[in-house]
């Protein structure tokens, strides 16, 4: 089994969302103990147990001089409209799908505290099922209260060949995760281990939520 190396990775925050739910700020800049999501979001990256990606990268589509200056390249969506998560995958991709690096994770900026093995539990997945994208999975409460692991589809290790195919859904229209990771062959890692901290994939869609975080 060939192993993936941190520095083959190419990881990217996803910070481009419109923050609906948030009044329309900019989600990544809103700050949690005094630090903004995004860069939460960094440094989970920049610690994670298999060493820091080779590179790490912000996707934005506002205040891109206010993220340059935390000293990171900052790639704006190539489709207009803030168009979703699958927008920022594919202008990641564009940017990193070269030999330097095979492999692109993918993170948002508004789960702070996911897990510090994140990029090892995902590459070790992908390397030995032979897959093209690892997806991460929780335990989250359904409708009837029970308890039941949930794809996080925004949490992705994935080949950067697969940007060919990624455009084309897009030009299809295509716009939900999930549809377009079936189109491939795609492993599910679940992070429900007794060690696992339950709270690890939870995001701040509202100002709510995110004053939740501030006293946990």
């Amino acid at each position: 089994m060939a192993q993936i190396l941190a520095k083959d990775v190419c990881a990217v925050v996803l910070a481009g969302g419109m923050g609906s739910r948030m009044g329309g700020v900019d989600k990544g800049l809103q700050t949690l103990r005094g630090k903004a999501l995004a860069h939460h979001a960094i440094d989970r990256l920049t610690h994670q147990s298999a060493g820091a990606p080779g590179q790490i990268a912000i996707n934005a589509n506002r205040n891109a001089l206010t993220y340059a200056n935390w000293g990171f390249p900052v790639w704006e969506d190539d489709i207009e409209g803030f168009a979703g998560p699958l927008a920022g995958f594919a202008t990641a991709l564009a940017h990193c799908a070269h030999p330097e690096f095979p492999y692109l994770l993918t993170v948002p900026c508004d789960s702070p505290v996911f897990p510090l093995d994140l990029l090892e539990r995902l590459s070790q997945a992908l390397a030995s099922n032979k897959a093209d994208i690892a997806v991460a999975s929780a335990p989250e409460p359904n409708q009837r209260g029970e308890t039941q692991l949930r794809t996080q589809p925004v949490f992705c290790l994935m080949r950067t060949a697969l940007l060919p195919s990624l455009n084309h859904f897009l030009t299809q229209r295509g716009r939900k995760v999930d549809a377009w990771t079936s189109q491939h062959q795609t492993v599910e890692v679940a992070f429900n281990l007794p060690h696992d901290d339950p709270q690890a994939f939870f995001n701040a869609n509202t100002l709510a939520q995110l004053q939740s975080l501030e006293n946990p």
